[in-house]
């Protein structure tokens, strides 16, 4: 996939969560990144980001270097009940 397009893809993303408070929305893009796009897909990004691409939204920026890396947020979506009190379900 071109970098133009990755670029367009996460910059679609970052205008998503644009009217969500910052913090919000950098989590927001991380998960969304991690779910749903292929580890290639955002190595490829974290290179832009080293070679200061301008194009790419500053929130992806941050999203991409500043939350830690985790358990994919889909995780939470298809585990198990012996798994949800890891993952942070308040579900009985």
């Amino acid at each position: 996939m071109s970098t133009e397009k990755l670029v367009r893809m996460a910059n679609q993303i970052a205008s998503f969560f644009r009217s969500y408070p910052d913090d919000q929305a950098i989590h927001g893009i991380h998960d969304h990144l991690v779910a749903f796009w292929t580890p290639n897909m955002r190595a490829s990004l974290l290179a832009l980001v080293d070679h200061g691409n301008q194009e790419l939204d500053p929130l992806v920026t941050k999203a991409l270097l500043s939350v830690p890396g985790g358990k994919s947020p889909i995780e939470k979506e298809v585990a198990g009940p012996e798994q949800v009190g890891d993952l942070g379900s308040d579900a009985g």
